[in-house]
């Protein structure tokens, strides 16, 4: 009996700045492991507005994509240009995943499981823990929601947009709630997420004051070039308990992996993948 699962897929990453990502080699070393070619492209468009997003979606089908990632800045700009969304695109919003079924193109968000992942693997339980959400912006929609089927009581929202910290809040109620400030934001709070691209290289920002910084103060963040952002180094520093970018990359990637091809992934394959390519871009650094 012919598989029912092909035995190649072509694959992409559609963003930018995107030529630090790890997708390429996590994705074809899985396929690898499973007998499977991949091919996984870097799509990366600065600036593009609806119509050429439009224009890039249709390819995907013309070209037999089996789907795409999705990554900054074009998380939400996408969603209205899919023909369906999966109930987690729709509850997040926010869409990091493109699937071609059947010449359709369906959206869905494997940023906010594979969040979840990461937080319960390095942090444990967050039940009633009160969480600063530094960043309101398509990843941070995701981290929200996970936020909140972990059970945080709590969720603190900061965005240089006041407007969409609002409208996260509002989408996240009871436990959302909109600050004024990152001060505000941290103060008495157990847990802090960074879901901004502050710290991304080539940037070397903290999306908060380092001095706020606490060692009873669990600490994540979403960016993973560098590996240790200047806010996890820092909080490292203090004690504070951290999860680098790495799970989020990682566990997402996997969610993503079975959704594209029907196959599971093997996680220990993809760290390696993702492990080798920090590696070397880390010592391309010194």
């Amino acid at each position: 009996m012919a598989s029912p699962y092909p035995e190649s897929v072509l694959l992409g990453l559609i963003g930018a700045p995107i030529a630090h990502s790890a997708s390429p080699a996590m994705h074809e070393a899985a396929a690898k492991m499973l007998g499977l070619r991949c091919f996984y492209h870097l799509i990366e468009v600065a600036g593009a507005d609806a119509r050429r997003l439009r224009v890039m979606l249709d390819g995907l089908v013309a070209l037999k994509f089996a789907g795409v990632n999705v990554t900054y800045p074009y998380k939400e700009a996408v969603v209205p240009l899919l023909d369906d969304l999966a109930p987690s695109a729709r509850e997040v919003g926010a869409v990091n995943l493109i699937a071609v079924r059947g010449g359709r193109l369906v959206g869905f968000n494997t940023d906010c499981s594979g969040f979840a992942s990461g937080l319960k693997r390095v942090v444990g339980d967050i039940a009633g823990h009160s969480v600063a959400l530094i960043g309101a912006g398509g990843v941070g929609k995701a981290i929200g929601v996970a936020l909140g089927v972990a059970g945080a009581s709590d969720i603190r929202i900061v965005d240089r947009a006041p407007g969409k910290a609002a409208a996260l809040a509002k989408a996240l109620a009871p436990a959302g709630r909109a600050c004024d400030s990152v001060a505000q934001a941290l103060d008495g709070a157990d847990g802090l997420v960074n879901a901004t691209t502050a710290g991304m290289l080539p940037n070397r920002d903290s999306p908060v004051p380092l001095a706020l910084l606490r060692r009873d103060l669990w600490v994540a963040d979403a960016v993973y070039q560098p590996l240790w952002t200047p806010l996890l180094s820092a909080a490292k520093e203090k004690g504070a308990t951290v999860m680098t970018g790495r799970e989020l990359a990682l566990d997402q990637a996997v969610d993503a992996f079975e959704i594209f091809t029907g196959r599971s992934a093997d996680r220990e394959v993809m760290a390696d993948a993702f492990d080798r390519v920090i590696e070397r871009r880390e010592a391309a650094l010194t």
